[in-house]
């Protein structure tokens, strides 16, 4: 069983040399599809492969993967992103499962969730939506492919999937100008697309809604207070996203006016309906590390009384 390792790539000249050197001995084959990179990406991947294609680069960057996967000959195809790393954990286990696998069986496995470590302003996240971030990312040729709607797409396959259990290791925002460029040059233009092409409409709460909820969401439910003061950066930062990417689909409605009469009341009531929610959850998220009968007994009453 050959592998085909793929990637859609642009500007990559920091990550790629690492990420190609810990799949070359995994890789029967190497795809990359470059946007036109201006660095020296595409020098340094000819080093592992000739097998390049150069395109432009799309703002729906999954268009290149999807060419790039269009493009490869392997039986099993793991595609990449450029700061993403295979340990060698995850080779041999990859390897293992690939050469396991019998083809055309009426149960066979098509498709293998991979679980995803990522490192965030240089540490590994374990909550706050961010562990274990389970990727789609290893296949049969000819049973996945990319639907190029969103970017947080994941590939559409055909048949059933199994796990892996070793992570990819994510080397993902490692400054906070990367993720502010990304937040409003990728994925809150993204995100506000996709919300028009679904015939959604906004109204001003959502200016409150939006980020509150985000926060409420990745802070507590997901339980980003166990990430630390990196958990609650995280929170504020996707909180932000969910705002911008309301204010962008305001732009795009013409900045419409949205106010009402008696609207400082109207704001004060969702502000109070936010700090209840808020004093809820921060009271679930204190039960949860209580660490008696006593103090779960009065973080529940407490809890109860705010509703």
């Amino acid at each position: 069983m050959k592998i085909s390792v793929i990637l859609a790539t642009y500007n990559e000249e920091k990550n790629i040399k690492d990420c190609l050197e810990s799949v070359k001995d995994l890789a029967d084959e190497i795809v990359i599809v470059d946007g036109t990179s201006t660095d020296k990406t595409v020098e340094i991947a000819s080093r592992y492969t000739k097998k390049i294609f150069i395109r432009e680069n799309p703002l729906m960057f999954h268009k290149n993967k999807q060419y790039a996967i269009e493009k490869a000959t392997g039986d099993w195809i793991l595609y990449l992103d450029a700061d993403e790393r295979v340990t060698p954990e995850l080779r041999e286990e990859i390897l293992r499962v690939t050469k396991g696998q019998k083809p055309k069986t009426k149960d066979q496995i098509n498709g293998f969730w991979i679980p995803r470590k990522n490192i965030i302003f240089g540490k590994w996240i374990h909550y706050t939506g961010w562990w274990p971030d389970y990727q789609l990312r290893l296949f049969r040729r000819g049973k996945a492919f990319l639907p190029c709607k969103s970017v947080h797409e994941q590939p559409q396959l055909t048949g059933k999937a199994n796990y892996l259990e070793n992570p990819l290791v994510h080397y993902n925002y490692q400054n906070i100008s990367q993720f502010v460029q990304k937040l409003n040059n990728l994925y809150t233009e993204n995100d506000k697309n996709v919300f028009l092409s679904e015939g959604k409409k906004i109204n001003w709460q959502d200016a409150v809604r939006f980020p509150s909820s985000e926060f409420l969401k990745r802070f507590f439910l997901q339980e980003g207070y166990k990430d630390g003061f990196h958990g609650l950066i995280l929170s504020i930062f996707q909180a932000f996203s969910s705002f911008v990417t309301f204010t962008k689909i305001w732009e795009k409605n013409g900045f419409t006016e949205m106010s009402s009469n008696d609207f400082l009341s109207k704001i004060e009531k969702e502000a109070k309906k936010i700090s209840k929610e808020f004093k809820y959850w921060l009271l679930t998220a204190k039960l949860s590390q209580a660490n008696n009968f006593f103090k779960k007994f009065y973080y529940r009453l407490r809890r109860k009384l705010i509703l």
